[in-house]
Formats: structure tokens, C-alpha cells, sequence
């Protein structure tokens, strides 16, 4: 038994060993030091069970019975501590010493991740190397939804015309006609649960003016409605707008992880406190540091009132955009709360997120467990040979991470993708932040969530222009009805102070009038809608 033993330990231990002398091995460089299949090495360290390093020794009926209690603790401990698994001193200690030509990003395993610049290209890190480097202008910031703003411009400073409608198979339907008078054509927004349709039609196309449905039906050819009913409710533009920029924001946060010498778990992350000179450098350049405390700024979901998300937070305006970032050094730390739930709350929670790192230790996309969290811009100071910063404020090597299904974002990287310019790299690191966040949105989780957010306000939206019209166009009746009255009687009584058709008329006549030199013609197009909807009824 001792020999079977013996034999079984003596196994055990050469594979152990056996796996560590790969690594130290290839790190060493006696082998082929590749980029990608070092990475392939630590994430392997990183996926082996904690067991696999220990010697297998014989153990009596009490070291079970230890052993069981120790695993049923363990059984019932945190889940994100389960899936945690500490690196071995040796392998950390000759990563420290021998990684210098890692990547700034490395994949999981599992994949699921893009990388820029790949991991299969060379990069030169060198700052005196010859750059491609794109212009300021070249820097153009994304726009979330395109048709967010058009009516806004083309629709509420001109006369135009709104109308409902609930189609059978596309859903709850707003339509809004414009008649531009200087260019003689006509301007069309149909919302639908998916999208905004927007088109421009001259108006010498047409014999005579179509109506609603004909212009829906040139949008949309799956429009089957064969009527829309006439928004008549005063704040009809007011709600409209507000629909159609629900998703427009001026105001990002982005969180901000602090990646020192050896760190690559998210515990060893996000328990950093100490700020070094050059992280606080890096922090200068992405704004200023401001109190929190009675802070009248976008305050990116953090307490100005009581101190309870920290005392400070680093701040910028940036072409006329309001940015927070969620430093994790500045938020609560909690003793002896190995995950810092007080700081991963506010970071886990984010979209995108910057990790600047000291040292050569890679950031590995996942290591930060979060649903939200869909990109990360990593970036490194450079150093000269000489190890003196590079050029006036030092150089910044970036690399950029996003999960597979958000699409690629501008501005591009340079090649290679080193900064030495600190004003060239503020705009483009904030660029590529707001670029990054509003690309994520298209991935299939936000995606999902915006279709159902979306379509819950149209489908209010809708509601609510059709009752308000029609509230509108009733007639005047006497709010006090008999206790005796037959139901229809009732059903036309209206709210003291509600008003009625002759009061709202006059109401909406002096708010036309407030529209100058609208042309005759639109007013035939609502005239030709409203036609076409009779004719609809007497055929019924």
C-alpha cells in the first residue's frame, strides 16, 4: 500500500512540477515566447483547481472528516470567491520577472471577446518608432439614434401634423407630416416599435396631396392601417419630443480599474488603495478631481450629500458632454470584504470601463464578473530604454477589449497604438469611451432591452395622443349629472375644470396662429386625410 502510494505521489508530483517547469520554461525563453500561446499558459494556471499544486499525501479518519467540514464550508462560501483560484508564489513571482513582453489584454479561454490591436500582430511599443497617427478631426463622437433629434429641427418650429394609429401586425403607429414651404416637398416620421422611419417626398410628385396612409405605406410597406386618426391635443409636440429623445443623453460615467505589478484577479484589482504619481498623472488627463460633497455636476449615480461613495471623483466636460468616472481607488473600501461590493456596485455596473496599468501583468477580459460591463480600454506608460518617461508627460500604449457581439467603434487606433502627445491622447481616449459605450448598446443584451423600453413608450405614447384627442374634440356638456341619468348621459359628463370643444378650439386657434406662413396646401393634406377616413367609415 505504501509503494502504491508512494508510486501514485511520485506521478502526482511530476505532472505538478512538470506543468511549472513548462511555464517557467517558455518565460525563461528557452522556447518560442509567443505571445498568445503565453497567455494560453496563465490562463491555464489561472483554470487549474487549486488541488492540482498540492502533493498527494495519505491521510487517517480524521483528516477526512476535516476535510469533509472544510468542503462543506467551502460549499456554502460566496460564489464569486468559488470561482476564484489563487495563483502559486513561484508562477507570479517569475511572471513579475519575466513578462515584460505581454500583451496588455489577454482573452479568456472561452473566447467571447475582440481584441484591438490582435493578439497575432506584432506591436512595436517602442515610442521613437514611426506613427500613423489619424488627425483631431478624424475624432468624431457617435450619435446613439440619428432620427432622435429630426423632429425637433425640421417639426416644431413649422406647421405640421401628427396622427395615431394601432396596426395589426406592426403595432402602435405615430406618424408626423411637415410641409416644408421653401423646398416644396414633404417631410415624413413614422415611429414603429422597432424603429423610426424618416423620408422626404416633393411635393410635384403627386397629382394631388396623399393622405396619412398613402405616406405611411411609403415608409413602411408593411403598414396595413387603412385609417389614422388626427392628433388635436395641445401638448401633442411636447410628448413627441420627449419620445423621440428618450434615448439621448448628454451624461456618461465610466468606471476606472488600478492594475498594479502582478495583479490579475478582480480581488487583487479592486483592493487597491494607494494612488501612485503616475496614476494620478493618468487621472489628470481624464479630468479634474472634485469634492463630491454639494458637487451641482452630473454626479453619475454617486452621493453628493453624505459621503457614502467617497469624498472625491474625477469629473470633465467634454464637447459639450458631462463625464463621471468611477474611480475604484476613490470609492469605499470595506475591511475584510474580499469582493469590495461598495466599489464593484458602482463599477460592475457600468458599460465601460479604463484599466491603467503598472507593470507587465495582462488584463484578462473577464476577470471582472459583471452583466453590464461589455468593454474595457486598457492602457500602459511607456518607458524609454533608458527607463525615463517617453517625451514631455510619457507615452501610453492602449489596447481595447469589447465582448464579440458589440461592433467595432472609432476612432481607429494608431499603428502602432502609442500616444506621446497628452492633449492628441485625452481626446481620443474620451472619444473612444463615449464611442464604446453607445456601440455597446447594440449588443444583444441592451439591444433586447432598449426594443422592450421602446415599445412600452410608443404603446403609451400612442395611448395617449388618441385620448387626449379625442377628449379634446368633444363637446361641451354639463359636468353635474342626475343621480337618475341613463348611461350615455354619464359617459359625456367631463371633470370640473376639464373645458370642452369650444374652449380647447379656441386654445388651439391662437397656438396655430403662432405659426407663420404655413402653407394652404397642408391644411388640404389633413382635409384629404380626414376625407379618406370617412369614406373609409361610410364603406363600414
Amino acid at each position: 500500500m505504501e509503494k502504491r502510494n508512494e508510486k501514485f505521489f511520485s506521478r502526482k508530483r511530476s505532472f505538478t512540477f512538470g506543468a511549472y517547469g513548462g511555464i517557467d520554461k517558455f518565460i525563461s525563453g528557452n522556447e518560442s515566447s509567443r505571445p498568445e500561446s503565453l497567455g494560453h499558459s496563465i490562463l491555464d494556471i489561472l483554470d487549474s483547481p487549486s488541488s492540482e499544486t498540492k502533493p498527494f499525501v495519505p491521510t487517517n479518519s480524521n483528516q477526512k472528516v476535516t476535510e469533509l467540514f472544510e468542503i462543506i464550508e467551502k460549499l456554502q462560501g460566496s460564489r464569486l470567491d468559488e470561482q476564484r483560484c489563487e495563483f502559486p508564489p513561484p508562477f507570479k513571482s517569475r511572471l513579475l520577472k519575466f513578462g515584460d513582453d505581454l500583451p496588455l489584454i489577454l482573452s479568456p479561454k472561452c473566447g467571447g471577446y475582440w481584441i484591438d490591436p490582435p493578439l497575432d500582430r506584432c506591436v512595436d511599443t517602442s515610442p521613437t518608432s514611426s506613427q500613423v497617427v489619424l488627425g483631431l478631426e478624424s475624432y468624431d463622437i457617435m450619435e446613439r439614434d440619428s432620427e432622435a433629434k429630426i423632429y425637433q429641427e425640421f417639426f416644431r418650429h413649422r406647421y405640421h401634423q401628427s396622427f395615431t394609429a394601432v396596426d395589426p401586425s406592426l403595432g402602435p403607429l405615430v406618424l408626423s407630416i411637415c410641409l416644408e414651404e421653401e423646398e416644396n416637398r414633404l417631410r415624413v416620421i413614422l415611429r414603429m416599435n422597432e424603429c423610426s422611419l424618416h423620408g422626404t417626398f416633393s411635393v410635384s410628385l403627386f397629382q394631388q396631396l396623399p393622405t396619412a396612409v398613402e405616406l405611411a405605406k411609403m415608409l413602411c410597406a408593411g403598414v396595413s392601417v387603412s385609417l389614422f386618426e388626427v392628433v388635436s391635443y395641445l401638448k401633442a409636440p411636447e410628448l413627441i419630443t420627449a419620445f423621440d429623445e428618450h434615448r439621448v443623453s448628454q451624461n456618461f460615467k465610466f468606471g476606472v480599474l488600478y492594475q498594479k505589478e502582478g495583479q490579475l484577479t478582480e480581488e487583487d484589482i479592486l483592493s487597491n488603495n494607494e494612488e501612485s504619481a503616475e496614476f494620478k498623472d493618468f487621472l489628470s488627463i481624464l479630468g479634474q478631481t472634485v469634492k463630491l460633497r454639494g458637487f451641482t455636476g452630473f454626479r453619475g449615480g454617486l452621493d453628493v450629500s453624505h459621503g457614502q461613495t467617497g469624498s472625491e471623483a474625477v469629473f470633465t466636460s467634454f464637447h459639450g458632454r458631462e463625464i463621471m468616472f468611477h474611480v475604484a481607488t476613490k470609492l469605499p473600501f470595506t475591511d475584510g470584504d474580499t469582493q469590495q461590493l461598495q466599489r464593484k456596485r458602482h463599477i460592475g455596473n457600468d458599460i465601460v470601463a479604463v484599466v491603467y496599468q503598472e507593470g507587465h501583468a495582462p488584463f484578462i477580459c473577464d476577470v471582472i464578473t459583471s452583466h453590464f460591463l461589455h468593454c474595457f480600454i486598457a492602457v500602459r506608460r511607456v518607458k524609454k530604454e533608458n527607463g525615463t518617461d517617453a517625451g514631455d508627460g510619457g507615452a501610453f500604449q492602449v489596447s481595447v477589449t469589447a465582448r464579440e457581439d458589440v461592433p467595432p467603434f472609432g476612432p481607429p487606433l494608431p499603428n502602432p497604438p502609442i500616444f506621446t502627445e497628452g492633449s492628441v491622447f485625452r481626446e481620443f481616449l474620451l472619444t473612444k469611451l463615449i464611442n464604446a459605450e453607445i456601440s455597446c448598446y447594440k449588443a444583444e443584451r441592451f439591444s433586447k432591452l432598449e426594443l422592450r423600453t421602446r415599445s412600452s413608450l410608443l404603446e403609451a405614447l400612442c395611448s395617449e395622443l388618441s385620448s387626449r384627442s379625442q377628449y379634446m374634440l368633444r363637446e361641451p356638456v354639463n359636468t353635474s349629472v342626475p343621480p337618475n341619468a341613463p348611461p350615455s348621459e354619464v359617459g359625456r359628463a367631463v371633470p370640473e375644470g376639464g373645458g370642452g370643444f369650444i374652449e380647447n378650439f379656441k386654445r388651439y386657434v391662437s397656438m396655430v396662429e403662432e405659426f407663420k406662413g404655413h402653407h394652404v396646401a397642408l391644411q388640404g393634406l389633413l382635409v384629404a386625410s380626414e376625407l379618406h377616413n370617412e369614406e373609409h367609415c361610410s364603406s363600414l
